[in-house]
């Protein structure tokens, strides 16, 4: 998008939107940082399950810690997104995540198969990606249930037309330590099944496989996945430009035309240094 075309959908107000530095991501023969890389193969898409909640016109569900008061070992869950075109972090992209608690429940919804659950809103929440792509969710580690092996459901959500909706899993033995290691937490124990025997994961789980190792300095564990998409990442905040819905809500300045001063709505939907600029239609600067 060029200065013009930007002027013309925000009236007479240019805006530049700094987020932190970026640098042009290390890579391995086994993907980004190495364990949890998929070679930049896009994600297999999979269902989104019988209990998804559209996130999206709630901003409650915007947050970094979705455990609420669930309890369970905490997982600290950090997701790098990468475009399939070049294989660069894709920045400002949305990032849903959902998953069931430690005794297999899945908040928002009441049945046979899940009791009592209705209009919680547990183990559900959303990010935007940062500079490097990435997202980190602060979570509890999952408990399984009658069919299923161990899993997280996720969304990235790209642009209005385009999401990819799949899940993750767990290192089998990895997993089954943590649950052995807490048996009065996960009461259930081992998850039996294998990806042999799990209804999703049983075509091939390679590009969908995250780490588990522990995690000294919050006594849980962390995990990472390289997700790659279809796009087209960046090494720099030029994206930021076309992707201005997903970062900030921008209005019409009042009074506009203005002599003295003038009131600019604004919307910032996540964390960052921000910068504002006025420009005349001429394309003069004239505030900062």
């Amino acid at each position: 998008m060029n200065r013009k075309d930007f002027l013309k959908g925000a009236g007479m107000v240019g805006l530049g939107l700094a987020l932190p530095g970026t640098k042009a991501a290390a890579r391995s023969k086994d993907g980004l940082f190495g364990g949890g890389g998929n070679a930049c193969v896009l994600i297999p898409t999979e269902t989104a399950g019988p209990f998804p909640l559209d996130l999206t016109e709630n901003s409650y569900y915007f947050r970094q810690d979705v455990r609420e008061t669930e309890e369970g070992i905490q997982l600290n869950l950090r997701l790098k997104i990468i475009g399939d075109e070049n294989c660069e972090p894709m920045q400002n992209v949305r990032v849903n995540i959902w998953h069931c608690s430690k005794d297999g429940l899945y908040s928002g919804y009441s049945g046979n198969n899940n009791p009592g659950q209705a209009g919680l809103t547990y183990l559900r929440g959303y990010q935007y990606t940062d500079a490097n792509g990435e997202v980190e969710f602060i979570t509890v580690f999952p408990g399984w249930y009658t069919g299923r092996i161990c899993h997280i459901h996720f969304q990235v959500y790209v642009s209005s037309s385009y999401a990819a909706i799949s899940q993750l899993t767990f290192p089998i033995d990895a997993k089954n330590a943590l649950y052995s290691a807490n048996p009065s937490i996960y009461t259930k124990g081992e998850d039996p099944l294998s990806f042999a025997q799990d209804n999703i994961f049983s075509d091939g789980h390679d590009y969908q496989l995250a780490t588990l190792e522990e995690d000294a300095t919050t006594g849980g564990y962390q995990s990472y996945m390289e997700v790659t998409v279809q796009g087209s990442g960046v090494t720099g905040v030029g994206h930021i430009e076309k992707e201005t819905a997903k970062v900030f809500e921008l209005g019409q300045n009042y009074p506009n035309p203005y002599y003295a001063q003038t009131t600019i709505p604004f919307h910032l939907k996540q964390a960052a240094d921000l910068k504002l600029e006025l420009w005349d239609l001429s394309g003069r600067k004239v505030a900062t």
